[in-house]
């Protein structure tokens, strides 16, 4: 990912690819959110011959509904709790850079109160943050 500087590996336990993975995820953010505002409905086209021989049964469209929505709630709550946890009252702003791909610029323009330097510093800490959380 070009124009990305990686972070330190010795301060932040986390290599250049878990960086890179973690960003990833991130950026799926909106995606799960709007998956979960929309994902209401069990009604659905039968699938046959889905289950295989010897294979698990899939439980209803509704378990599964249900247990999909449970996923989405939990990456979700995982990636806001972790801007939380990083900076309590200037979360909002981290969890835009982090999940929007928003350049400092455009947060500045947006009216962001923390410096360039403070908010850097914030971003690398929510990824170390998450880091831990999510292994």
């Amino acid at each position: 990912m070009p124009n990305v500087r990686p972070l330190n590996e010795n301060k932040y336990h986390m290599s250049k690819d878990r960086y890179d993975e973690l960003r990833s995820r991130c950026y799926q953010y909106w995606e799960w959110r709007k998956e979960l505002a929309y994902l209401t409905d069990t009604v659905k086209a039968i699938q046959y011959g889905v289950e295989g021989k010897g294979s698990q049964p899939q439980g209803s469209a509704t378990e599964q509904l249900v247990i999909r929505r449970m996923e989405l709630e939990e990456k979700i709550k995982i990636v806001e709790q972790t801007a939380i946890e990083t900076d309590s009252e200037n979360y909002k702003w981290i969890l835009k850079g982090v999940t929007q791909k928003k350049k400092i610029k455009e947060l500045e323009i947006e009216g962001m109160p923390l410096s360039r330097s403070l908010y850097y510093e914030k971003k690398r800490l929510f990824y170390a943050n998450l880091n831990k959380r999510m292994y």
